[in-house]
């Protein structure tokens, strides 16, 4: 008789998830979020799996969206990981956008990542031109969803 092998209980194939499939389902969440919030149809890029240099989403109603949107969803953590920012200013610099970050832990609420420069370009700011004005994209903040969705908000007025 052939050895069978071991069993696995329920709750542990239950709790390994496919990441891909994860990865997926967070950008149609985020999708559905920023059509609900903006008014304007985002899909998922599958170019981003044959091709590198492209972002996660890519806004169908605006071609000329002014983010490179990442989208990043894991089961633990705090806080990026400077590769996801990385990756995110890489598809943005390739595709002439700012980055955009997002991303979300398990239990904990989405966060965004914008470079300083997306909020400083806001309001009556108008940089001169001068080098201690140009913001390098290694300078950048988080916020939540809706101060997210100010800032890009304001950037479509200003398109």
């Amino acid at each position: 008789m052939e050895p069978r092998p071991p069993r696995q209980c329920a709750a542990w194939q239950t709790a390994m998830v496919n990441s891909r499939n994860k990865g997926a389902s967070f950008e149609r969440e985020l999708a559905k979020l920023l059509f609900d919030e903006l008014g304007l149809t985002f899909k998922r890029d599958i170019e981003q799996y044959r091709a590198a240099d492209h972002g996660d989403l890519i806004c169908v109603d605006m071609p000329d969206f002014p983010f490179s949107i990442e989208a990043k969803r894991y089961r633990q953590g705090f806080g990026i990981q400077p590769q996801w920012w990385d990756q995110c200013c890489v598809s943005a610099l390739a595709t002439n956008r700012l980055p955009l970050l997002v991303f979300k832990y398990d239990r904990l609420p989405i966060r965004w990542r914008f470079p300083v420069a997306a909020i400083v370009g806001m309001g009556d700011f108008v940089p001169s031109g001068d080098i201690a004005e140009q913001y390098d994209w290694r300078y950048a903040v988080e916020c939540d969803t809706m101060t997210a969705m100010m800032i890009v908000r304001e950037h479509l007025a200003d398109a």
